[in-house]
């Protein structure tokens, strides 16, 4: 096992023989079958684009088998026994059509005529003997830039597979996936040929985001100013966490007139804020904080919990019966709703008490994505040119267990008066609930949305530089980015590729980037690693 594509990772090495998301030796070898089986497919998708064969059937598993390698998605051997033996297949049916298309097939690498074995043992020693990520090269810097590809590709593959659940695609995406998987077995390439294909991630990841977005708005409407309780109220209850705005849905249209309530958990916090969801009554309020509590906080809720993507940790034997899993997530034990019909969940939910007394906790504000906070954008304007509004502040990202994490507290909690802040994704757990106040009228503390909503917090960028006819580097705007898993590493990617500098990276950076890339990173982008407290930050910042 050698896994590093946390932020967690062991000793800031890798981890080598489980990792701190839970993954044991089985899982991580499995799903460095599972990344090698469709390397080598990927040789033939790509020589099928240049025959002209697009297969959306391929292109759409393959975005749900590079998904469910993400970081705390799928811990179920069993079902990635049954996504190797699908690549296989549909590798040979790609070879096949390219065979009579006249194209090429004769791969010399061994990933092209892989043969996965028949057990999850036999996979188990396959991964072992493969050693995929540090075979990915002899040069620590060209496996470095491999690492950083091959984990954004794993981003862009989440929010494909999100948009494609809402009905938009983009063929180009796929396209690009099968050249970059290809590269990934590529031999003797040099550090001018990786990075504009690093680049080219974050370019593609932008339109996944895009797609997303308006998958989101088109169905749910745009997000507006929103405040969810954070207490709760009498009656019984259930718990949905994860991302998949669809699933959520669902699950209000199922359970209505039922006597439930539908609370969400972590990033599924900004659902409150799209009007066709707001429309169901039952639809309450948010319950918890960022995925690494969910061990505290799950046995204090009184109704099952539904995972609906990733941030499922190893459930706690106390509350594991009412624990679901649908889509991609898996753990062996849970329950997992493999179609979209959730009753188990609600009849799980209506044989629980439920919450027995009403109590006010406090809200939270939520919606403030690119149209609300664009609908205000000649107050913000004005505000700034006023010098009411100084600096603006994207504090946000991915949240973990890792100590250092309070940082990001402490840093909005120091943030002047006269600063706003924008956050996004679990990050803003740190600081969700503090009471900012506003400027103007216009709240401080903006929540943006999921972390996929980072496409809205460059949409708002890109705005206000225009408005005051400049480049985004020279607004008054600061990037201050917690990361975690691949999303975090996709939508890096994307901002480097947008020319955005000065992004201050932390708590730590990532243990795959090598000396020598982090050199080029800091000197072309002029990353910064979080490493001072936040008063220093602040000082320099604002000088």
């Amino acid at each position: 096992m050698y896994c590093n594509q946390c932020e967690q990772t062991a000793k800031g090495i890798a981890c080598t023989t489980v990792g701190v998301c839970g993954k044991n030796e089985e899982i991580a070898d499995i799903e460095d079958v599972l990344i090698y089986a469709l390397c080598g497919m990927s040789l033939f998708a790509h020589e099928a684009r240049q025959k002209g064969i697009v297969d959306e059937d391929v292109d759409r598993f393959t975005m749900e088998a590079i998904f469910s390698t993400l970081t705390n998605v799928n811990f179920d051997s069993e079902r990635f026994v049954v996504l190797i033996n699908k690549v296989v297949e549909l590798r040979e049916s790609l070879k096949t059509r390219i065979t009579e298309a006249g194209g090429k097939v004769d791969f010399e690498h061994p990933a092209a005529a892989f043969t996965p074995a028949d057990s999850v043992a036999g996979l188990v020693e396959q991964g072992a003997e493969l050693q995929f990520i540090p075979n990915l090269d002899s040069d620590e810097n060209i496996r470095s830039l491999k690492q950083t590809l091959l984990y954004g590709l794993k981003g862009i593959a989440a929010y494909t597979d999100h948009a494609s659940i809402l009905g938009q695609n983009d063929p180009a995406i796929a396209g690009f996936m099968y050249e970059a998987l290809s590269a990934l077995l590529a031999e003797g390439l040099t550090i001018e040929a990786c990075v504009p294909m690093a680049m080219k991630a974050g370019e593609i990841n932008l339109r996944a985001m895009e797609l997303l977005d308006a998958g989101n708005t088109g169905a749910y409407g745009h997000p507006v100013p929103t405040s969810v309780p954070l207490g709760h109220r009498k009656n019984k209850c259930i718990l949905i966490t994860g991302h998949d705005l669809r699933d959520l849905e669902l699950l209000l249209k199922q359970s209505e007139g039922k006597g439930i309530d539908v609370y969400t958990h972590g990033e599924m916090l900004p659902c409150h804020g799209y009007p066709e969801l707001k429309k169901y009554k039952h639809f309450y309020g948010h319950f918890g904080t960022a995925w690494q509590n969910q061990h505290k906080e799950f046995p204090n809720f009184p109704g099952p919990v539904l995972f609906t993507t990733n941030c499922i940790q190893k459930p706690k034997e106390e509350y594991q019966e009412r624990i679901f899993t649908t889509g991609l997530v898996g753990w062996p034990g849970v329950s997992h709703i493999a179609g979209k019909d959730f009753t188990p969940v609600i009849d799980k939910a209506l044989a629980m008490d439920g919450w027995q007394d009403d109590v006010d906790n406090g809200s939270v504000m939520v919606g403030f994505a690119r149209n609300a906070v664009l609908g205000v954008a000649d107050k913000v304007i004005e505000a700034v040119k006023n010098k009411d509004i100084r600096h603006f502040f994207l504090v946000g990202g991915c949240d973990g267990a890792k100590p250092g994490r309070d940082y990001f507290t402490k840093f909005v909690e120091q943030v002047p008066d006269d600063c706003m802040v924008l956050t996004l994704a679990c990050g803003k757990f740190r600081f969700f609930d503090k009471d900012l106040g506003d400027i103007g009228g216009i709240p401080r503390l903006l929540d943006i949305g999921q972390c996929n909503d980072a496409y809205s917090a460059i949409q708002i960028a890109v705005a206000l530089a225009g408005a005051f006819e400049c480049e985004v580097n020279e607004l008054p705007l600061s990037m201050i980015i917690s990361w975690y898993e691949q999303k975090a590493a996709a939508i890096l990617l994307t901002l480097l590729y947008l020319g955005i500098k000065d992004i201050r990276l932390g708590p730590s950076l990532p243990a795959f980037i090598s000396p020598a890339v982090l050199d080029f990173l800091v000197a072309t982008f002029d990353i910064k690693p979080i490493a001072g407290t936040p008063e220093e930050d602040l000082k320099t910042i604002l000088g």
